[in-house]
């Protein structure tokens, strides 16, 4: 059975990796295996959560203030996400319309609807999980801001500036129904697959754990129905995602970290962020986070936006 599943999981990979709304010609991704440790940047003392206030009144979609960076996207005429298409409930692609959609691109929505008064100017740039920080460091604005379950810390505060935080979310285990595995305790010299570029995977490396990457939770959910790792670790709400695939899979054990989402943008645009956070603040004040939360996550339980911290 996982086999016959495992082969059609393999089959909507390679649909996906058809079909995407903007990749930049490339050869396709190659299923990476490492117990290398990743190296992180030089530790820096700071409030991750904390991001820049807005500067006052939010101005009308249509008009951006004049030599703002906001005022660029109007006139180009879209504003452009950089996002993946294998998170399931945050930004994965629907087989059946070729959109990639989920709580990560609605937040997208949100901005650009703010920006041009028009949720639909919104172009979705798909972009491997290893990128979401170097993507802004060629000058190039090849993308305008980056949201796609990304961790804010401190040393990936040293690459981008983060607006405040929009999900807290922490790392769990997917494994077998079957399984008796309930923490990372029980899976000693055993594989446990997390993304390329992702803090899941720092955590199980530096938590002494066999760790497996992949280029993608897509990839991971692959490799544990073909049985080449016994779990795939990440937060728990991406891993609600990947066990709604496959009815032989579970999620496990309670939080062993905790996971400040927001969106990255590029530290040549603070008056970007600031925007960025107004829009995050109307939404928390309106109801607007709460009803895209009840779409996309509302069987995960009941949930309020996280409060907004300025520096």
């Amino acid at each position: 059975m996982r086999t016959r599943i495992a082969v059609g999981a393999m089959a909507l990979v390679l649909l996906l990796a058809g079909c995407t709304d903007d990749v930049p010609p490339q050869a396709a991704p190659v299923p990476v295996e490492t117990t290398e440790e990743v190296k992180a940047p030089e530790k820096v003392n700071c409030d991750a959560r904390a991001s820049f206030r807005p500067a006052g009144a939010t101005p009308a979609p249509g008009k951006m203030p004049a030599k703002s960076y906001m005022e660029t996207i109007q006139k180009r005429g879209r504003l452009v996400l950089g996002t993946s298409q294998d998170s399931p409930l945050f930004s994965s692609r629907d087989p059946f319309t070729g959109r990639v959609e989920g709580f990560d691109i609605d937040m997208g929505k949100l901005i650009a609807k703010a920006i041009f008064g028009d949720e639909t100017k919104l172009q979705i740039r798909v972009i491997p999980h290893a990128d979401r920080t170097t993507i802004f460091n060629d000058g190039t604005d090849t993308v305008d801001l980056v949201i796609n379950t990304m961790t804010a810390n401190c040393a990936r505060w040293q690459q981008v500036d983060f607006s405040t935080t929009y999900l807290v979310t922490g790392q769990k285990l997917l494994v077998a129904k079957d399984s008796s595995v309930d923490s990372l305790d029980d899976l000693k010299d055993q594989k446990v697959c997390a993304a390329i570029g992702s803090t899941s995977l720092a955590n199980l490396q530096k938590a002494g754990t066999a760790a497996t990457a992949r280029n993608g939770w897509g990839e991971c959910l692959v490799a544990f129905q073909q049985n080449e790792v016994v779990a795939i670790s990440t937060d728990d709400t991406i891993l609600a995602g990947l066990a709604a695939q496959d009815p032989f899979a579970k999620v496990v054990g309670p939080r062993f970290t905790e996971e400040p989402y927001a969106v990255a943008i590029s530290k040549q645009h603070p008056d970007f962020t600031r925007f960025v956070n107004a829009v995050l603040d109307q939404s928390r004040r309106d109801g607007t986070w709460k009803a895209t939360y009840d779409k996309w996550l509302g069987t995960l339980g009941p949930a309020q936006p996280p409060a907004a911290r300025y520096r």
